[in-house]
């Protein structure tokens, strides 16, 4: 009697109609594969929030180092105006600055007065439409200065640009 209590049991649970079903969602589980419409609309909203965020930044960073190379090309021409200056000349021509047309900065005005060792140059940002200032900074201005001491100071200011920030202008080149 006890073998054949001991043979119901194993027949029981082992080969019984429960333990094919427990069987059969184990395979359905492993059969599912795929991403939930709750996971997909979970990563859907996590790069909404990283595009809001990183996009603006992005922007700002591309006004920064436009503002940053149009004052470094406008600082290129120092070095021929301040060669001018100890020539003892009055005026620096284009040809004499070696400029060249940008294509970030509309064009500069030429020629530069240099009576008594002074010297004022502005760059506008602009330029062409293929490499030009973003359409925001499109008129904020980059002042060049040269006192009679020799002493060069830069300036940066918004003039007529629509969407300019303060911090877009470089550390060495504040707003005026």
């Amino acid at each position: 009697m006890q073998q054949d209590v001991s043979s119901c049991n194993e027949i029981l649970f082992e080969g019984s109609i429960p333990m094919q079903r427990v069987q059969l969602k184990k395979l359905g589980r492993q059969a599912q594969k795929g991403f939930t419409l709750i996971e997909l609309m979970i990563v859907v909203a996590i790069i909404g929030i990283l595009a809001a965020i990183a996009i603006p930044q992005y922007q700002d960073y591309v006004a920064r180092t436009q503002v940053a190379r149009a004052v470094s090309e406008l600082s290129a021409y120092k070095t021929a105006i301040e060669d001018r200056i100890n020539q003892g000349a009055t005026t620096v021509t284009a040809e004499d600055a070696g400029y060249v047309q940008s294509t970030i900065l509309n064009a500069l005005t030429f020629p530069i007065s240099t009576v008594g060792g002074v010297a004022t140059y502005t760059g506008t940002l602009g330029g062409n439409a293929t490499g030009g200032a973003t359409a925001g900074l499109r008129g904020a201005t980059v002042t060049l200065s040269r006192d009679n001491a020799g002493t060069w100071q830069c300036r940066t200011a918004a003039g007529t640009a629509t969407a300019w920030k303060a911090s877009y202008a470089p550390a060495g080149c504040p707003v005026a």
